[in-house]
């Protein structure tokens, strides 16, 4: 084993590089070249870490694993021969190539990319940047349905956020907790009913089963509100649906039923929790659009990015820091009666005419604690966090978690957040009624393992509700008990059930225990525990699994111990998931710490876009 792979591996021990990492690099490059060793085994990394592209300039040893291990970080630099030309090193290299043919690794811009995510990146940019003006449409007609629909205000945001999408092929809009987005998606829909009385095919999508029931639950309510007729409101969508079952996934393979050669048969798209689209699902989403569909992506920039490589909600969205263009801005203006301001930068890409970004909040009146909590996170001001805590808001409570006392402290607390849901196992309630009432509480947390994670909350929680006789202890050699609750963890298209989808254990009419699901239809599928794909137990779960849902009361776990994991989104998107009440279990230092930390997600999405303009 050569020098560089000797450290790299060592590397891997400190959990600063994967296996794959290294498997990589030594599939590209012999071992004879530590150099590009340690290039092809960075950008693997950094494709772990959900980037897109790895920056030359971050190619140094000061940037080398993000500053974590500085001594082993300057061993690994000079073995590689504390290269100071990098493109140099990549002259000659078989596995690089700028695109135009296929590689394992392209360079691009100064931008390092795995192909993959070049060419995902690529058909990403293409799409928004072929902005299609909708001009084949009456603005005098236009005007009209949207003053049926919404108020004269004069920053009316929802029906600019509704203009922009009659008007656009693609439209992107973003709007944090209670700003009115699903609202919005109603009038919008309601728009296109009324502009186009042939036959128009909606289909209403999210990544995840939970997101998708509950578009369909609150573009429902959302419905009931809206003054349509009972022709218009049985062309509405009856209910939205994951993007893996849009897309037709196959199981067990990474096949779809539907794609270029296959397009979906649908005239609009709305994509909710667009946030959590990761770059490579994005791209296989538009590859299969047909040509004339009209999109709508909604979401909330300032939460997580997605799991997997990309933030396009987040990158689209920085295309707006310059506003519409004055042409765009008249024609809006014309269209709403609303007063919005242009601005004439040729440097801007054209995509900025298509985003609107939602600013009031309808849930949070200026009381609230959890709305003047959310606006001070996302501002990373530290010293109005402390501030919003010290006012001692009814809908805020913070507990430090700095002994062992309160660990337990907070897992009584925990087990009191369950009871009503549990009660009403014992009550015999039917169980559509049980699975509602365990979406009222749920507990978050940032990690997978540890005493502050999944496994060992799971753990200790179930203990203590044993302990008080909340459940009963299961029979030997069994996990299952009445009232577990229960989280896919990989895709089952054939049982109709999808990673995030969350059932409960109970009792079924013969007295045999059987996890029940809710669908987004509304109806409830009851499957035996054997049959389940990969599922874990979910009094927890971790912030990420919770988006796209919402608990009237949502409680965060952070571990005592500041990581990198924990950053100002995760707690902002952790926080946001709350309807009415919050509790946050912290040590004070390491939540601010989390508060200031914002997380980067590197792409050459926006840089690539403005090329286009």
């Amino acid at each position: 084993m050569s020098d560089m792979l000797s450290l790299l591996q060592q590397a891997v021990e400190k959990r600063l590089l994967r296996p794959l990492d290294i498997q990589f690099a030594q599939l590209v490059v012999p071992e004879s070249q530590p150099a590009r060793l340690l290039a092809a085994a960075c950008v693997s990394a950094e494709a772990g870490e959900g980037h897109v592209c790895f920056p030359l300039s971050n190619l140094c040893e000061a940037h080398l694993f993000a500053g974590r291990q500085p001594a082993l970080a300057q061993e690994i630099w000079q073995a590689a021969g504390a290269p100071d030309d990098w493109l140099s090193h990549f002259a000659d290299w078989p596995a690089v190539s700028d695109g135009s043919r296929v590689t394992p690794l392209v360079l691009s811009n100064q931008r390092l990319y795995l192909h993959r995510l070049w060419q995902s990146e690529g058909r990403v940019v293409d799409f928004f940047a072929a902005q299609e003006v909708k001009t084949a449409f009456d603005i005098r007609a236009a005007g009209d349905v949207l003053n049926s629909l919404f108020d004269d205000q004069p920053e009316n945001w929802q029906k600019i956020a509704a203009a922009v999408a009659l008007t656009r092929k693609t439209a992107v809009i973003s709007g944090g907790p209670g700003t009115g987005k699903t609202t919005t998606v109603a009038k919008l829909l309601a728009a296109l009913i009324r502009l186009n009385p042939g036959a128009l095919r909606i289909q209403l999508a999210a990544p995840t089963g939970k997101a998708a029931a509950r578009l369909t639950e609150s573009l429902g309510r959302a419905l009931q509100d809206l003054a349509v007729s009972d022709e218009e409101r049985q062309r509405f969508p009856a209910e939205a649906t994951t993007l893996h079952r849009l897309l037709g996934a196959q199981p067990d393979t990474q096949r779809l039923r539907y794609h270029a050669g296959n397009p979906l048969h649908l005239d609009v798209l709305v994509v909710d929790e667009a946030s959590m689209v990761d770059l490579s699902m994005m791209a296989k989403l538009i590859a299969a659009l047909p040509a004339h569909a009209r999109v709508v992506f909604l979401g909330d920039r300032d939460q997580l990015a997605s799991v997997e490589a990309g933030a396009v909600l987040g990158d689209i969205c920085r295309c707006t820091e310059s506003g519409y263009s004055l042409a765009r801005a008249e024609q809006l203006a014309l269209l709403t009666g609303c007063t919005l301001q242009g601005s004439d930068d040729a440097q801007a890409p054209a995509v900025r005419d298509s985003i609107c970004l939602l600013q009031k909040s309808y849930r949070f009146d200026a009381a609230s604690g959890i709305g003047q909590l959310a606006k001070a996170i996302n501002q990373g001001d530290a010293d109005q966090v402390r501030a919003v805590f010290a006012a001692a808001h009814k809908d805020v409570s913070y507990q430090p978690l700095n002994s062992a006392e309160a660990y337990q402290g907070m897992l009584d607390e925990v087990a009191q957040g369950y009871q009503p849901f549990l009660q009403l196992i014992r009550q015999h309630a039917p169980p559509a009624e049980i699975i509602t009432a365990f979406g009222r509480y749920q507990l978050l947390c940032a990690l997978r393992d540890g005493p502050f994670g999944v496994q060992g909350l799971n753990q200790r929680i179930e203990q203590r509700l044993m302990q008080l006789q909340r459940i009963r202890r299961p029979g030997m050699g069994s996990r299952w008990y009445e009232g577990r609750p229960v989280m896919i963890t990989r895709n089952d298209s054939a049982l109709g059930l999808f990673n995030g989808d969350i059932g409960i254990t109970l009792r079924d009419e013969e007295g045999n225990l059987k996890v029940f699901f809710p669908l987004p239809d509304g109806s409830i599928k009851a499957i035996q525990p054997s049959r389940l794909p990969s599922h874990e137990t979910a009094w927890v779960m971790t912030v990420h699994k919770s988006q796209g849902s919402e608990f009237d009361h949502t409680a965060l776990v952070m571990p005592t111990q500041f990581l990198p994991v924990l950053s100002r989104e995760l707690v902002y998107t952790a926080i946001t998931r709350a309807r009415k009440q919050l509790t946050i279990y912290s040590e004070p230092g390491v939540f601010q710490r989390a508060v200031q930390q914002q997380t980067q997600r590197r792409s050459g999405l926006v840089e690539r876009l403005a090329e286009t303009r």
